[in-house]
């Protein structure tokens, strides 16, 4: 038992996750430790060494960190500053019990405090247009992270956070159809600034109800500032606080809504990590790669990318991605690779938009732990929760902790380097 909780400790210091998480998690299970060495007389168990990590980008997060002027946002009142894997992952049919007060996330599994685990989810669309927008705020501590193609040339991100913390969040851009109904999942307050006129007049009206609107141009303005050291339209913001109390004014609930959850499962002991797997993903303005870390287990987020300087010098900036937020690397616990079908449609008489086909079903490959599953993602309605399946029908269980799902076309090409 001490040593399962030890166990907990030790995977919660190292994901990654925000010190609001970790901080009260760690002090309330170092009690029950201390409780049970009091009772039992003690106890203990072998630490087991590490693999080696895997490789990673030789550029420095600085040289990402030097791209945009840092931000700084102001910390809002109330903010906390067809391989198959082997073994098959089941979920644990005899789950040690939690110490009062704790409780797994809904949206990404992490062990949390409950009131934490069971808030309402909020899910902003996050501008990556061009350089402009980049490093986003925000990516470290979101849930889930989704990156799917937004205009003809572009693609978006949208943020889910639980029971993450941000003290900035952006830069904020619209929304699109595809979007609203990824939020419909989990009956999510949506935060954006404005969208097209399909999304506008047709999607948002027709689910009214499934999610909770914060559009910072139509009556959600109580979320958002302006920063002044990015330019319009990249420079819109919020944070997790701002967020929650700007939802608490518009009558929104806090807690989530009693909507389905994904299966997770328990980590792979570290002596049976692979030592390294990388893989990219290139979309049109950028190449995302992923390097898996057996220290941590988890996958390193780099990105590739060209900008352009007043001068008119181009260039290629490369490394690590990083949070402008915390000043932090963006890692992954799990990366799911959806192909979906993508087209152009005409919404506005100046605008042609990209059509995301996120409802029905695809082949989807599932990355975590440093081995990929090759199966299938399916979502039959607007309300349904995306769920992955491998190669015999059975539901893939996640492990605890961030998740990005990356849609694309089978144009966008998918390369597992190692």
């Amino acid at each position: 038992m001490i040593t399962r909780i030890y166990e907990l400790i030790t995977r919660i210091w190292y994901r990654h996750r925000a010190m609001a998480i970790a901080v009260p998690v760690i002090a309330l299970v170092a009690i029950v430790v201390a409780s049970l060495l009091l009772v039992g007389g003690g106890g203990g168990g072998s630490a087991q060494a590490s693999a080696t990590p895997g490789a990673t980008s030789s550029a420095t997060t600085s040289a990402l960190a030097s791209l945009v002027p840092n931000e700084s946002p102001t910390p809002t009142e109330g903010e906390s500053p067809t391989p198959t894997i082997s073994p098959t992952p089941t979920l644990n049919p005899t789950p040690t019990p939690l110490p009062a007060g704790m409780a797994y996330a809904d949206l990404d599994g992490v062990l949390t405090t409950t009131a934490l685990a069971h808030r309402l989810p909020m899910a902003f669309m996050i501008d990556n247009q061009t350089s402009a927008s980049r490093p986003q705020s925000g990516m470290s501590t979101a849930s889930i992270v989704i990156q799917a193609p937004n205009d003809l040339s572009s693609d978006r991100y949208q943020m889910y956070f639980q029971e993450g913390t941000a003290v900035g969040i952006g830069p904020v851009r619209s929304t699109r159809p595809y979007y609203v109904k990824w939020a419909d999942e989990y009956k999510a307050l949506l935060g954006h600034y404005g969208g097209d006129a399909l999304v506008l007049q047709v999607t948002i009206p027709a689910n009214k109800g499934l999610f909770y609107n914060l559009d910072g141009l139509r009556g959600g303005s109580c979320a958002y500032h302006r920063i002044k050291t990015r330019v319009i339209p990249h420079n819109v913001y919020t944070s997790t606080a701002a967020a929650i109390k700007c939802a608490t004014k518009l009558g929104y609930p806090a807690t989530y809504q009693n909507m389905p959850t994904r299966p997770f499962r328990a980590d792979t002991p570290a002596a049976q990590l692979p030592a390294q797997q990388v893989f990219t993903i290139k979309y049109p303005t950028e190449t995302i790669g992923y390097t898996f870390d057996p220290a941590t287990d988890s996958y390193l987020r780099s990105e590739s990318y060209k900008v352009t300087s007043s001068s008119g010098k181009v260039g290629i900036i490369s490394g690590p991605e990083l949070d402008k937020a915390t000043g932090k690397d963006v890692y992954a616990r799990n990366v799911i690779v959806m192909y979906q079908a993508i087209g152009v449609q005409w919404y506005e008489p100046h605008d042609a938009r990209r059509t995301v086909g996120s409802i029905g079903s695809g082949k989807a490959v599932v990355f975590q732990e440093g081995k990929e599953i090759i199966g299938t993602w399916s979502k039959p309605t607007d309300t349904a929760l995306t769920r992955f399946y491998d190669s015999t029908g059975k539901e893939i269980p996640l492990v605890r902790g961030e998740i990005f799902i990356q849609s694309i076309p089978s144009s966008y090409p998918l390369t597992i380097i190692k």
